[in-house]
């Protein structure tokens, strides 16, 4: 297909990256976003090397790679401390690490500055309220009253997607794992050269996110999904991290910031049926939201992005496309999904213990395959 005009709802990394691998095919790309202020949280985020190949494909790898750090191996440690393994990470470019880490806002800048260069049309502060399609075209009606109409809809709007609700109301819905992850930004030590793993039921990661800062994520059971005010969240997350390594006990020591905590209810949710509605397509977390366990949320997103692209350039109707792009990507995203949600269901004594070591090995051999 030729000249299609595409709306992308949500301006996060699965909606900004749709845009940079549409324009690049010449498709005509605007991307609306509910944020006016366009404000990501300020901890960091774990790309793989998977990752780094996609940003290669979309022309960005020099600036992606350069606003963060890399790294090449995780290693796992037993709750007490101790090291069990180290995880060679495999390096799918040779000229670049097999990881990255970066921190979200640095990530945000690089993605929004390359669909603005590739010539994407980027409105803030607007959704839609009502999506009509008619079989030819997609009216779009906006939250400022405003309506278009655009040959192709893309929902990129997360985990509670608002054209899911639209086009797929049936669909699943996100469920509460029954777990929460917080989240810290530390001064990073010299001797982290690896993402460090934790196991244990309070889980815990050190991330390389610059030469001198790092952040910490702390994964914990939270019974009944609650809700903590922002007053007193670095206590409640240094509690947290009373039962761990002596090690981690002592970074838990700078966390003072209640600003500085970004604290989420861990949900997952797979949608098992299509991923389209007529012209109106869905991608990343709208389809398949995933726990962190892995660190291939993002990763998994920008993968869907490309083939996406690639389809809708490859196939002469819509709905070959889409039906292409799910058909490529399911069973990959569904592994990330389902593998992840076992490792936490392990953490929280409701399935089987994984071993994250073998977990991590796994999931690097399986994103190092094509996409």
């Amino acid at each position: 297909m030729q000249d299609l005009d595409i709306l992308i709802i949500g301006g996060g990394i699965g909606g900004l990256t749709s845009a940079i691998a549409l324009r690049e095919r010449g498709f005509a790309v605007t991307v609306i976003e509910r944020d006016p202020d366009w404000t990501v949280y300020g901890v960091g985020i774990i790309q793989q090397g998977n990752v780094l190949r996609a940003a290669e494909t979309l022309g960005i790898l020099g600036s992606y790679a350069a606003a963060g750090v890399g790294f090449d191996a995780v290693e796992v440690y037993a709750p007490n401390g101790t090291m069990v393994a180290r995880v060679p990470s495999p390096r799918l470019l040779p000229d670049y690490p097999a990881n990255l880490g970066v921190g979200r806002r640095q990530l945000q800048k690089v993605l929004a500055d390359a669909a603005r260069d590739a010539g994407t049309v980027i409105r803030l502060g607007l959704t839609a309220s009502a999506i009509d399609d008619d079989g030819e075209a997609v009216q779009v009606t906006f939250s400022d009253g405003s309506t278009d109409r655009f040959d192709i809809v893309i929902g990129a709007d997360g985990v509670y997607s608002q054209t899911r609700a639209m086009i797929l109301p049936d669909a699943e819905q996100p469920q509460f794992t029954g777990q929460a992850v917080w989240r810290y930004n530390l001064p990073r030590p010299a001797n982290l050269d690896a993402l460090n793993v934790y196991n244990g039921p309070t889980g815990v990661g050190l991330v390389p996110i610059s030469d001198d800062l790092m952040y910490i994520y702390v994964t914990t059971p939270e019974p009944g999904n609650p809700r903590y005010p922002r007053q007193g969240l670095a206590a409640a997350m240094r509690a947290r991290m009373a039962g761990c390594a002596p090690a981690i006990r002592e970074l838990g020591e700078q966390i003072t910031d209640d600003d500085g905590v970004v604290y989420r209810p861990l949900e997952g949710m797979l949608v098992e049926g299509p991923w389209h509605s007529g012209r109106v397509v869905l991608l990343g977390d709208a389809v398949h939201a995933t726990t962190p366990h892995l660190g291939q949320g993002a990763g998994m997103a920008i993968e869907d992005s490309i083939v996406l692209a690639d389809e809708l350039a490859r196939h002469d109707t819509v709905a070959e496309a889409f039906a292409a792009y799910r058909t490529r990507r399911f069973d990959r995203c569904a592994y990330i999904v389902r593998s992840s949600l076992a490792i936490c269901m392990g953490q929280l004594g409701k399935g089987p213990p994984v071993d994250n070591a073998q977990a991590t090995a796994e999931m690097f051999a399986l994103t190092a395959q094509p996409i």
